[in-house]
This record gives structure tokens, sequence and C-alpha cells, in this order.
């Protein structure tokens, strides 16, 4: 059976959605029509995960999205036809303490890229997507931050780990003890923001695949705010059963435009994060970003401006 030979591993919110997206235009690249399966992280999981909305509806949501033996991921790639890169992305790869031996064991010739964002500004636009969704029930950063620990201890899902999933060296070390060097990729957030073309070029090359390709990247997917006040942007950002009604009635391609184009129109820019609590988080984030800049031999200076 086909199994992936590249996986986008994380991080959360830093470009994974839009960057799968790109890729699945490219036609030498398969990627699986679910774009989270998670099966590294969550294999053999009962996924008994709480949340704000309670553990009941998180673990039915999860269980409906994500993917948990080998035969069912294994079946994500049965459309495979002759593509020279099969893939799939699911940030959690990362974070997960357990996804790199089982990558290991199951794809370990597979190559693997991570986009790594300054953690403090991850940290808040994870924040900031939640709210968006209605999922954060804390009105303020701090709060939530402050919550953390506890939602940890009490299994909450990953997505409310603003300040753990930061740490990206104790995270990525895991993947550098487990596969070769050239075996991995490793680009900035703002190298997607700086010079998208030469970045997707670079991938291209490193997936093997026609680097001429020019995709279109005309919509940003996945796109932290605050959402305008009034019903529509409720039934816009929620998750509601008229949505999921028509989902399977709409071809995915037109599914996306309207989801983006609309979710644009509703949101507006989340206020600045304060100075005190970037500098906390700075604080918090230091050692591991120093690490950092050795492992992937990049200047990560401005990350602790």
């Amino acid at each position: 059976m086909t199994m992936p030979n590249f996986l986008i591993i994380g991080a959360m919110k830093s470009g994974t959605t839009s960057l799968y997206h790109y890729l699945k235009q490219h036609p030498q690249v398969y990627m699986s029509a679910i774009k989270e399966p998670n099966f590294f992280a969550l294999e053999g999981s009962d996924l008994d995960f709480d949340g704000a909305e309670g553990r009941e509806r998180i673990s039915r949501w999860i269980k409906r999205e994500f993917v948990t033996n080998i035969e069912d991921y294994r079946a994500l790639f049965r459309g495979v036809s002759g593509e020279t890169a099969i893939g799939e992305a699911s940030p959690l790869y990362l974070y997960s303490p357990e996804a790199p031996d089982r990558i290991k064991r199951y794809v370990p010739e597979a190559k693997l890229i991570t986009i790594l964002r300054n953690p403090v500004e991850r940290a808040y636009s994870a924040f900031s997507y939640m709210k968006r969704d209605g999922r954060e029930p804390l009105e303020e950063f701090p709060q939530a931050l402050q919550a953390e620990e506890t939602r940890v201890r009490n299994n909450w899902e990953w997505i409310w780990h603003y300040k753990n999933v930061g740490s990206y060296y104790v995270q990525l070390k895991r993947y550098f003890d487990n596969f070769d060097d050239d075996q991995i990729k490793v680009y900035l957030y703002e190298d997607l923001r700086g010079d998208l073309f030469s970045v997707l070029q670079d991938v291209f090359r490193f997936l093997g695949v026609d680097d001429t390709f020019n995709p279109d990247t005309s919509l940003r997917h996945n796109v932290s705010g605050v959402p305008k006040r009034g019903v529509l942007s409720g039934f816009v950002f929620g998750r509601n059963p008229v949505k999921a009604a028509f989902r399977p009635l709409l071809p995915e391609g037109l599914r996306q435009y309207l989801s983006v184009s609309l979710k644009s129109q509703y949101l507006v820019k989340s206020p600045p994060l304060t100075p005190e609590v970037r500098e906390e988080l700075i604080a918090v984030y230091r050692d591991d970003i120093l690490k950092l800049q050795g492992l992937i031999g990049r200047d990560l200076s401005a990350w602790l401006g």
C-alpha cells in the first residue's frame, strides 16, 4: 500500500495550511484529502480530549477528523496515480513526543518540512484564532496563558497549549536525533512572508518535482483575527450543522475559495500584544531560541527583540 514520502510536521499557526494548499496544486504532488490526519501523533489513541466546548463534543469532533489506525491512514493515499511526491500536513507532529519514533518506524525515508514562527507571535495568533472561532472562553490572552498548565493537566486539546507549542528546540531536536539532516527542511515564517515564490521553488526542489510550477497563492488560509460583530460572523466562523450539510455538496476548490473569502471579509486585525506580555513570553522562550539558532543555523535574534 502507498504511504507518504514527505510530511509537513509543523508548526501550528505558522503557514502550514497555506503550504498544503499550494503543494496540492502541483501536478506531481499528491496531498491527502484530509489535511491533518495526525496519525503519527495519535496512533492507537482513544482521542478522549477535553476543551472549552466540553469533553464529549471535542472528542466527537476529533474522532470525525483524525486518523488513529494504519489501515485508515493508508486509505488516504489510495488515489495516488503516479505522483512523485506524496504527502500530508499535520503540524501536531512537531509538538508530539511520540510522532518522530512512529514516523521513523513507518516511513523512515520520508522528507520532513517544518515552518517555524516567532513563538510569541505564534502563541498570540493561536489565541486570536480560537477567539475568532468562538472556542476560547477567556477574554484576554494573559488569562489564557495563566490557565494553560491547568488545561494541559486536564487533557485539553493541544490547540489550547498556546505557550507550550512554541518550545521549538526541544521539539525539533527529536527529529534531528531520529533522521538524517538532509531529510529535514526548516523554514521561517518570515521566509514565506518575504519571498514566498522562492520558498516554494526550494520546497519543490526538495521534493524532487518541477520547481518552475507557479501555484495560485492569492488566498491566505487560516488567518487569525477578530470577527466583526454581527449574526453572520457567528455563522461564518462557528461550527454549525448548516455548514456541515453543505460541505459535501460543493467542490473542494470552490468550498475553499468561499470559506477563505468570507472569513477575510468578516475579520479585522487583533489588537496588538502588550509589551508586558511580549517581554514575559520572550523570557520564557529565550533559552530555547538560543539553542534553536545553533540547531538550524539561522539568526533568530529578531525573535528576542
